[in-house]
């Protein structure tokens, strides 16, 4: 799924103080541009929104939120890294450490604590039920572990531990992990099918293994457990435990409380994500299918193998989170519905079987790791940068939001010519842009009326509710696309495109992404979601406005002049690619401006390496690529790693920047190679000797 990311990265008490904005201003101030930012004010016609609850609850890494059965009195939020943190039901409640098994864990970005659940007599028993990832064979181990508290639920006894199995793990990603009881009594788990990519293993269709399966077990039938007679392999003919199987990676699963049903977001390889309600006996088809659509096997139109429920499309990098079935009062539309995610995409969907999916919220700008569910049925985000969002309805969802259709009637162009920005804008270069299939870039931003900008202790800036990002693509002489990254004025940021006519007088905005071709060059233009899902909150959302890529020529006191920054940041400038900069350093800035917006502590990639540039918070030695064995696949050279000191032939890193499909990196956004900076990224892993 996600890093691994234990602590939360930025402080807001480290950040700038923007007290002395005036008093720091070094030219006339101009006012803010009127028109452009009324576009922020406008209303969401989301069904929902999102209300942050628990405001000293800012943990990174959560995977698990919940209450004790029928004791609403306080929350429990797990940690991927190891932490179940205990908090008070009271929104200023500041959190204690419920249990830390953090020596005990084998880590990975899709491994560590992975599950936690009250067994249903917990007020007597004070069992706790944990699903985490240890070293042993393989690659490491899934075990399944009770553990006792005997304070009422303030903490857990680490030394209480009673292993009820462990599971051989012969990758390190695709774990599954969550655990929950169900209206039976019976302690239900999900795996996945063992990792790498593909199922190479066959797991998924082999009811000898538990992997690839959703087991069920009776854990007060017997010491450690029973197996429930009427699970279908019980008799014999497969493994006892399995209650479903044909599943590649169950995240997240829970039961809806009115009815028992299972429900599951089972993660898709390539094409498709999924959701299922699972049913005794079920198989949902991988690696035969994935989604309702043929993978391994075509034709693949088996009686026995279960469509999902619902399934959307992956467009490169998405990642499906279940939810609950909503059986809260403050949604009553939305009752019976089951409510899920994408942690990269941020979406938020709502289905009832045998029905069309709805959209509830486009992109909440949020990467959610799970849901938690309070005892009322009220629904909560678990964002894995840190917060918890409570899910309400919006009061504005009847009221209209769209953009205008035409650029110039944004007001974040000049009128008389929508190339250039207006005078009350300030436009902005980067020492080191993106690729973008070599278009050139025009760069300009609007902030609101008495708004300033907060700069980071790490460097990255956020922009306050109002700022709007422009950006500019031209092919050669010609426009061809003009984005708008909104930060609106609910704190939902939205990124939206335009597309330039035949002549270039102006642009129309797109409501999806679209493919077009321009001369004998194509162009492809981002959906809403796909823009969100680089712009990520670990990144803080505006990409390359941070210090480092700002710090060139009079930029940062031009911002200070206009009152936009409270005083001019510190900090080293990025180092162009072709400057005269260490080879090192320039290899990691193209690295830093074209990667790291996931590949990052706390970013969305579910692959190892933080390609962040910072001397001072990534050491080279902590970019954690060096010699490691890569999680999704090596593209057919045995003997792979990440990156090999010498041989890009055999470097992953290296490969996909290469590649050209499913294995290509970056994955959105482009459509052809930069050669540039595959030879730089070449060049600098052939100079290497050793690792860092």
């Amino acid at each position: 799924m996600t890093p691994l990311t234990p602590t939360r990265a930025r402080s807001s008490a480290a950040a700038l103080t923007l007290a002395a904005a005036l008093s720091l201003a070094c030219g006339p101030r101009v006012e803010p541009p009127v028109g452009c930012a009324a576009i922020a004010a406008l209303p969401s016609t989301a069904a929902i929104q999102l209300t942050r609850v628990f405001h000293n609850v800012d943990v990174e890494g959560g995977v698990v939120l919940t209450q004790r059965p029928d004791d609403d009195s306080r929350w429990y939020l797990a940690t991927q890294g190891g932490v179940v943190y205990s908090f008070a039901n009271e929104q200023d409640a500041v959190p204690s450490v419920f249990i830390d098994v953090t020596d005990q864990l084998a880590t990975a970005p899709e491994a560590g604590l992975l599950g936690l659940a009250f067994h249903p007599d917990f007020a007597t028993n004070g069992y706790v039920y944990l699903s985490l990832t240890t070293p042993g064979a393989g690659a490491f181990i899934s075990r399944i572990a009770r553990y006792h508290s005997d304070d009422g639920g303030l903490s857990l006894d680490p030394a209480s531990e009673a292993v009820i199995f462990d599971l051989t793990q012969p990758y390190t990603n695709h774990n599954g992990g969550d655990i929950h009881f169900g209206h039976d009594g019976l302690l239900y788990i999900g795996f996945g099918d063992g990792g790498s990519k593909e199922d190479p293993n066959g797991h998924g269709q082999n009811t000898d293994t538990l992997l690839g399966s959703m087991l069920r077990i009776d854990v007060d039938g017997a010491d450690p457990y029973a197996i429930p007679a009427d699970n279908p392999f019980a008799s014999g003919g497969g493994a006892p435990e399995i209650f479903a199987w044909g599943l590649r990676n169950p995240w997240r699963f829970s039961f809806d409380r009115e009815t028992g049903d299972l429900w599951a977001g089972d993660v898709g390889q390539y094409d498709w994500e999924e959701v299922d309600r699972i049913r005794l006996g079920g198989n949902y088809g991988w690696n035969l299918k994935e989604g309702a659509h043929c993978f391994a096997a075509d034709p693949c139109d088996q009686a026995d193998l279960v469509d999902p429920v619902a399934a959307y499309a992956n467009p490169d990098d998405a990642s499906v989170v279940g939810g609950y079935v909503y059986r809260g009062a403050a949604m009553p539309e939305l009752v019976g519905s089951y409510i899920y995610t994408d942690f990269y995409l941020g979406t938020i969907w709502a289905v009832v079987e045998g029905a069309e999916p709805s959209v509830l919220l486009g992109s909440s700008g949020h990467a959610f790791g799970a849901f938690g569910e309070d005892q009322d049925g009220e629904l909560y985000g678990v964002d894995y940068g840190g917060g918890i969002w409570r899910l309400a309805p919006n009061v504005n969802a009847g009221a209209a939001s769209e953009l205008p259709t035409s650029l110039r009637a944004t007001g974040c162009v000049d009128a008389d010519d929508p190339t250039q920005p207006p005078a009350t804008a300030l436009g902005y270069e980067l020492n080191v842009p993106f690729w973008s299939d070599g278009a050139d870039k025009a760069r300009w931003l609007h902030l609101a009326e008495g708004e300033t900008i907060t700069v980071e202790a790490d460097g990255d800036w956020s922009l306050p509710p109002g700022s709007v990002v422009v950006k500019l693509f031209r092919l050669g002489d010609r426009p061809v696309e003009t984005r708008l990254l909104v930060h609106h004025d609910d704190g939902r940021w939205a990124g939206y495109s335009y597309a330039w006519n035949q002549d270039g007088s102006d642009a129309e905005l797109l409501r999806d992404g679209e493919l077009r071709s321009f001369g004998s060059e194509q162009w492809l233009f981002p959906s809403r979601a796909e823009c969100m899902s680089c712009h990520t909150s670990a990144a803080g959302i505006s990409l390359g406005l941070e210090t480092g890529q700002l710090q060139r020529g009079t930029q940062l006191q031009d911002l200070v002049g206009r009152g936009w920054l409270a005083e001019l940041p510190t900090g080293d400038a990025l180092p162009s690619i072709d400057g005269d900069a260490a080879l090192e350093d320039r290899a990691r800035a193209y690295l830093h401006a074209n990667c790291s917006h996931c590949h990052r502590a706390a970013g969305p990639s579910n692959t190892p390496g933080n390609y962040r540039y910072d001397r001072y918070l990534v050491d080279p030695a902590e970019i954690g690529v060096c010699d490691v064995e890569p999680v999704a696949g090596d593209l057919g050279v045995p003997g792979a790693r990440i990156l090999v000191p010498g041989d890009p032939a055999s470097s992953v890193l290296s490969l996909r920047l290469h590649a050209d499909g499913d294995d290509r990196m970056p994955q959105l956004g482009s459509l052809a190679h930069d050669d540039a900076g595959i030879a730089l990224i070449d060049e600098w892993i052939t100079a290497l000797v050793a690792c860092p």
